[in-house]
């Protein structure tokens, strides 16, 4: 069975059918937090897939605050992107080297903030393309794009900030999705990100990123699958969400699923727990969701 917004995903095989073409655009999305100790900026310049450029996510950023990689202006954003020839009228496929565990979901989710919908997931992304030996540049020197006009139209409801998550504790007129792992959603495990308070959201749901991909293939799940993962939690999909996760990125990976089963509106909280985590003024609950 196929979802019902398949448009977010493409396979490997499509994108190799489509490398020559003008109007795919590729973009290599991956991000490593500090603590692994690898770059993922020279990991591209050393292989890549062939004619994509280099998205990172901390500098395509907002400057003015000290929380990761947080939205940028769309002016910003349109600036930036245009000096990398992503734009109008092109179609845009993200991809990153931990299959969907990495950025490739949330820039993809940056893109239709700011109003380009014609943009995809690369399914399985630079592993699945390894293991199925399809066409790379090695060692050789990054594309060197033409600037693109990028006409940024922000879409808010695909964003909260901390008081529209605050006064939705009270009003439960979203459901809140936590995409962090299980140990860490109930405060028993350290954060990726330094905080001060440990556990969730009050009303939050979990459902762990990494429990919506085929871990060996790094793949999503099929549809099925995944209605069956959000239902386990005590979702229900038939009412509005919010996503959130450490700092904003794994939670893409939710709303990239959401979106895939025909939830193209659901929101990301962008400052997600590494905001959330070190406000004293907000409340905190840990254990298993209610």
């Amino acid at each position: 069975m196929d979802y019902p917004n398949p448009d977010a995903l493409v396979s490997p095989e499509w994108l190799e059918q489509h490398l020559e073409a003008p109007d795919v655009h590729i973009v290599d999305a991956t991000y490593f937090l500090p603590s692994q100790d690898r770059n993922a900026r020279e990991e591209y310049e050393e292989v890549r897939i062939p004619g994509a450029v280099f998205f990172p996510i901390d500098e395509i950023a907002d400057p003015d605050t000290d929380l990761p990689h947080n939205l940028p202006s769309a002016e910003r954003f349109a600036s930036k992107v245009a000096d990398l020839g992503l734009g109008d009228g092109v179609r845009i496929v993200c991809y990153d080297a931990n299959g969907l565990a990495s950025a490739a979901a949330r820039v993809w989710w940056m893109f239709r903030v700011f109003g380009h919908e014609d943009v995809a997931v690369l399914n399985g992304g630079l592993p699945r393309w390894f293991r199925e030996q399809r066409p790379l540049e090695e060692f050789t020197d990054p594309p060197r794009p033409t600037r693109r006009h990028f006409t940024p139209r922000t879409n808010h409801l695909l964003v909260r900030d901390r008081e529209q998550v605050r006064a939705n504790i009270d009003s439960r007129r979203e459901q809140l999705v936590d995409g962090r792992p299980a140990d860490r959603f109930r405060g028993t495990a350290e954060e990726t990100w330094p905080v001060t308070h440990y556990g969730h959201v009050p009303g939050a749901y979990n459902v762990p990123f990494l429990d919506l991909m085929d871990n060996r293939e790094l793949t999503m799940l099929p549809p099925d699958q995944l209605r069956q993962r959000f239902a386990d939690a005590g979702v229900d999909l038939d009412r509005p969400v919010t996503t959130m996760c450490g700092s904003g990125v794994t939670a893409a990976v939710v709303n990239l699923a959401l979106y895939l089963l025909g939830h193209k509106e659901a929101a990301l909280y962008d400052g997600s727990w590494v905001e959330w985590g070190n406000d004293d003024s907000v409340p905190v609950e840990t254990g298993d969701a209610a």
